[in-house]
């Protein structure tokens, strides 16, 4: 996912997200322009997933 489609879809990928992961608080979900690495670092550690399992988290359709 480029950073442009990661812009875009980020409101609907949050929802997804919180609906999945109900203890995600909006800190965690937090998004800045250009931070989309740290973003996804510190998902992997606070879900306790792999960095695989974040990329296929973030990247579903």
């Amino acid at each position: 996912m480029n950073k442009l489609q990661f812009k875009g879809e980020w409101h609907e990928l949050k929802g997804k997200l919180r609906q999945k992961f109900a203890d995600l608080t909006d800190n965690d979900l937090d998004f800045a322009e250009g931070q989309e690495e740290e973003l996804l670092g510190h998902l992997q550690k606070t879900l306790g997933k792999s960095q695989q399992e974040i990329a296929q988290l973030v990247n579903t359709p």
